[in-house]
């Protein structure tokens, strides 16, 4: 997971650092790394932060769900029991 900002960072400091007659390349130069950047961690097979933390709200109520069902189940066996 990689915060967009960050990324906007990394692609900024890198365009910052070319030298002064790169200058009028520059927008060039950005939009390059920022596809070479994009590129590279979409091999990564990396999430946003909104998609993991809807992943792990879907898995806490997953979660919660089946400790409710397993409490059911355990009470409904009590109840054969006897």
């Amino acid at each position: 997971m990689i915060d967009p900002k960050k990324f906007d960072e990394i692609a900024d400091t890198i365009t910052r650092a070319l030298p002064p007659g790169l200058l009028q390349m520059r927008e060039d130069a950005e939009k390059n790394i920022r596809a070479a950047m994009s590129s590279t961690f979409n091999k990564l097979d990396l999430v946003t932060r909104e998609e993991f933390e809807v992943q792990s709200q879907v898995l806490l109520r997953t979660r919660e769900k089946l400790e409710a069902l397993e409490k059911r189940v355990a009470e409904l066996e009590q109840l054969n029991k006897k």
